[in-house]
């Protein structure tokens, strides 16, 4: 068993929530907010055991930015983010 500690982002999109891990680049939805992240966290869970089956786990968290600390897992943190507008 691994820890593992990701940044779940959330949209409204129509008459249901997407929650997705940017990072891991996993999303699932649902009604509420509630049920996306309980599906995200689902979806989650089933890439990391296909990723252990193919023995890939590591260098596919290792490539998304994550660091390992023992048996647990963080993704980077920015040490600057905001939102930039652009006329094009």
């Amino acid at each position: 068993m691994i820890n593992l500690s990701v940044r779940i982002e959330l949209f409204e999109e129509g008459d249901v929530y997407v929650a997705l891990s940017p990072e891991l680049n996993v999303s699932s939805f649902g009604d509420t907010i509630e049920e996306a992240k309980a599906s995200l966290r689902q979806a989650i869970k089933l890439f990391i055991e296909e990723c252990r089956e193919m023995g890939t786990l590591e260098d596919v968290l290792e490539e998304s930015g994550f660091s390992r600390i023992h048996d647990s897992w963080t993704s980077r943190k920015p040490v600057f983010q905001e939102d930039l507008a652009l006329a094009l």
